[in-house]
């Protein structure tokens, strides 16, 4: 994102480490362990985070509580980005993030362990700086309140993606289960030319191919799919192409 790229991957709430090769391997750039919806705890979510490091990509998370100490066992596990859902203000936002960093730039607990090579390599002190740049901060615009907000919520330090949720900013609209919408469409574009102004990048979800581009020609930077449905679909569609053809 940081070279102008536009950046793909998955959402998953199946804890599988196999299905996270599977999407190294398929070509996505990251997989995003959905701990917000469903089953995932930290000890489900490890042998995830090592698929994917293994497949070389990144491992991200989304993690329900907007608790810091929840957020920290993801972390200390070794991801490489949080995302913080349903952000309506900016103080939710600086809590959020603050939560991913050390001191001076936030209140991440040190504890050294995994994400400190189990202290067999650099200091905890040489570390912690590089730690803290390497998780990509993600927060989530779900609201229609956060609307009238949105420029504080920029402001925020260390503020990397403005993720647009449209499934619960339909539903802030009264419009469940329309994500879709004009209006949905409208504000989240809206949210997409301000972050451009501010120097954020932003993503948001994508259905099949042809959404996915124009998403993309929307200006989104990071497009995410959700891979139980991807999976469910294919299913569908190979089970219905059998049936019909007999």
């Amino acid at each position: 994102m940081a070279a102008g790229e536009t950046v793909l991957g998955c959402f998953l709430g199946i804890g599988s480490p196999q299905i996270v090769e599977m999407l190294g391997l398929a070509g996505f750039d990251f997989v995003l362990i959905d701990a917000e919806h469903g089953p995932i705890s930290p000890e489900t979510a490890y042998p995830m985070i090592l698929a994917a490091e293994a497949r070389g990509i990144e491992a991200f998370a989304r993690v329900g509580e907007l608790d810091k100490q929840v957020m920290l066992k993801y972390l200390d596990l070794g991801i490489t980005g949080l995302m913080a859902p349903q952000i309506s203000n900016a103080a939710q936002a600086e809590t959020a993030i603050a939560a991913t960093k050390y001191a001076t730039r936030g209140n991440r607990g040190l504890a050294g362990g995994r994400v400190f090579d189990f202290g067999l390599r650099d200091t905890a002190g040489e570390m912690a700086p590089r730690i803290d740049d390497g998780v990509l901060n993600m927060i989530q615009f779900e609201h229609i309140d956060a609307l009238s907000e949105l420029d504080a919520i920029l402001d925020t330090p260390d503020l990397d993606v403005l993720f647009v949720g449209p499934n619960d900013l339909a539903q802030s609209l009264g419009m469940p289960g329309q994500p879709n919408h004009q209006d949905v469409t409208h504000i989240a574009n809206q949210v997409v030319a301000r972050c451009k102004a501010r120097g954020v990048k932003t993503g948001t979800t994508f259905g099949d191919e042809k959404s996915a581009h124009e998403t993309i020609e929307r200006g989104f930077d990071m497009l995410v799919a959700n891979a139980p449905s991807v999976f469910a679909k294919s299913l569908q569609t190979l089970v219905n192409g059998i049936r019909i053809q007999a």
